[in-house]
């Protein structure tokens, strides 16, 4: 099939988008420590991947002091943090691309050597996840039973992700991307196996998915909804997540979010889902976007085992309106031009992916150095 579908140009709120291979948001703790803060390397590495009027959403960025689960991962919630994501900004601006950069909270799933005084991560109900952490020493150890969060707290967390939509604001991102997917804080209170709350935050749909509204709300009071994304994993096992049946839940959150206005609504599709931390291919697994797409009337974006092809495919059957490529961007720092050409795709080293230095992030080729 051919692949010319992906470079049709696309409007994502205020932007002309140049061509629909987007940049997913990748986490690969190499940030500065202490500070948790982006740095000239990031920065060489976004730029590599950068085109004029494409997509980059930037890695998940935490939003509060007790929003970290994992070394090195970058913030957005101190003012040496905004510096250090300026100097990002402006190299893929250079490029001539655009960047979000994606809000996150992980909740339970974290340990208290990354919590401020070693306190116990916090959650919707003190339920823990099943696995193992990464602690700030880099040893591996299961995951703690969390403290539930009071419901007089909650406002606080809302008021986290506000402030970081402001510190993203000053640190010259395009937009921002509210992370309420794959097993983390805002999909903790999504779903009934991780929220066993009892106040306005719990028991309904309705209740579960107020957070999530909360915060796009007031994120979007900073940047307007139409620089505003949002990402869902509606029927995603990461971070041993999980609804019983999601398309109740995730009908009434889109249809929700849908009367907002955002700039786009970012899908992972199911079959991807926990790719981050192994190789996966779920099979006889709907598709999200096929799925949700009548609910949703903006831009869709979806993710999750791509190829050119099958991407290709997916905006013809006007499944999404872009595709989001993780690790085959890493391995690929040209990728659209790659694929537009038919090209050979560089093979990723997993080993690589998390923490480190510049072997495995700013070292692979593009087209013409690997000819």
């Amino acid at each position: 099939m051919s692949v010319e579908s992906l470079f049709r140009p696309l409007k994502v709120g205020p932007y002309e988008l140049s061509h629909r291979v987007v940049m997913a948001p990748l986490t690969r703790m190499r940030a500065t420590v202490p500070g948790n803060v982006a740095n000239p390397l990031n920065a060489q590495y976004y730029a590599q991947r950068a085109t004029p009027g494409g997509l980059i959403i930037a890695e998940a960025s935490q939003v509060l002091p007790t929003g970290q689960g994992a070394p090195a991962t970058p913030g957005i919630h101190t003012p040496a943090q905004v510096e250090g994501w300026k100097g990002v900004a402006q190299a893929i601006h250079a490029r001539g691309g655009r960047v979000f950069l994606q809000l996150w909270h992980v909740g339970r799933i974290s340990h208290p050597s990354h919590q401020p005084g070693g306190e116990l991560p916090i959650a919707p109900s003190a339920i823990a996840a099943n696995g193992k952490v990464t602690t700030a020493q880099s040893k591996r150890e299961p995951y703690p039973t969390p403290r539930a969060l009071r419901t007089e707290e909650i406002s606080g967390i809302v008021e986290g992700y506000a402030q970081a939509a402001r510190n993203a604001l000053d640190a010259g991102f395009d937009g921002v991307e509210i992370h309420s997917a794959n097993g983390y804080l805002l999909e903790q209170f999504l779903q009934a196996r991780t929220n066993q709350r009892t106040d306005a935050y719990g028991g309904s749909i309705g209740n579960r998915c107020r957070l999530s509204l909360e915060v796009t709300e007031a994120v979007a009071a900073v940047w307007g909804a139409d620089r505003v994304g949002i990402r869902l994993s509606p029927f995603g096992v990461a971070n041993d997540s999980g609804e019983a049946e999601p398309m109740p839940l995730y009908g009434h959150l889109i249809g929700e979010l849908d009367r907002m206005g955002l700039a786009y609504l970012h899908l992972i599709e199911p079959r991807a889902s926990g790719a981050g931390q192994g190789e996966v291919d779920h099979q006889g697994v709907p598709s999200a976007a096929e799925l949700f797409r009548p609910a949703w009337r903006g831009v869709l974006i979806a993710a999750g085992n791509f190829r050119g092809d099958s991407a290709a495919e997916a905006i013809e059957r006007g499944h999404a309106d872009a595709i989001a490529f993780g690790r085959l961007f890493i391995s690929n720092p040209d990728l659209p031009a790659r694929l537009r050409a038919g090209a050979e795709l560089t093979p990723y080293d997993r080993a690589t992916f998390y923490g480190g230095g510049p072997e495995g992030y700013i070292d692979y080729p593009e087209m013409q150095q690997a000819a």
